[in-house]
């Protein structure tokens, strides 16, 4: 890797860091914009998962005062029995096509959360909070992708800002450890990409340090549009190269 490359790895790690510091996901949509002109798809999945744990471990840890445990074990059971089965998916699902309709169902949900002030809380059941975490759970196996369903689902629960975070920050640890199991059993953890991953640890964790300390500065409101916008973001991330790969 060239010293460009490198500061180019190492630039998008701080900035995932911070992302995830400051919001509690998308981290992996924001390096691999980056990563995926640098590294490998192989690595740059299993960096992404390897981050995932720490940036995840760190959340759950800062906002351990706002976890409810009987609030995110339906979802996190689920989670944890949808990730093989996304995984298994793989063989017979097409990842580029599946990319396509989560962006378009992401940037549906985000433009309609912008442009109304407020949702109306939902009032749901233990089953309802499994078969979201179980979808974030295949979708997370599938894409890789596995903090978007429930982020949306807390969103649409009307629970306040640290609960919101605490739970779907929950839900998407316990994504990534089922995850990190698959990716051993795969053998997709290499010695080059254990290297990288010491290389940008440092910028990882100093990301993370900054996210949060502007997280501490938003109120509900602020968190609601914040998240909005990174659901917009993200869905329009996993839209466009589609679309410019179609036109060329």
């Amino acid at each position: 890797m060239t010293g460009m490359a490198l500061g180019l790895f190492l630039f998008a790690t701080f900035i995932g860091g911070a992302t995830s510091g400051f919001a509690g996901f998308a981290m992996g949509l924001v390096v691999s914009g980056i990563w995926l002109h640098i590294i490998t798809p192989v690595q740059t999945a299993a960096l992404i998962i390897g981050y995932g744990l720490l940036t995840q471990v760190y959340g759950v840890w800062m906002l351990r005062h706002a976890l409810s445990w009987r609030d995110a074990a339906p979802m996190v059971v689920g989670a944890v029995a949808g990730v093989p089965i996304g995984t298994m998916l793989l063989t017979y699902a097409n990842p580029a096509y599946l990319r396509i309709g989560v962006g378009c169902l992401l940037v549906l949900y985000s433009s309609y959360g912008l442009l109304r002030p407020h949702f109306k809380a939902m009032h749901t059941g233990i089953a309802a909070d499994a078969g979201a975490g179980f979808l974030n759970g295949v979708l997370g196996g599938l894409t890789g992708l596995g903090g978007l369903i429930v982020t949306i689902w807390c969103q649409l629960r009307g629970w306040p800002r640290d609960m919101q975070r605490g739970v779907f920050q929950m839900v998407a640890l316990a994504t990534v450890l089922v995850s990190i199991a698959a990716l051993a059993v795969a053998g997709a953890v290499t010695a080059e990409t254990v290297k990288l991953y010491v290389l940008g640890l440092p910028l990882m964790l100093g990301g993370l340090w900054c996210g949060f300390r502007l997280y501490g500065k938003l109120d509900d409101a602020a968190f609601r549009k914040v998240i909005l916008l990174l659901l917009l973001a993200s869905g329009l991330s996993l839209i466009l190269p589609a679309l410019a790969a179609a036109v060329r």
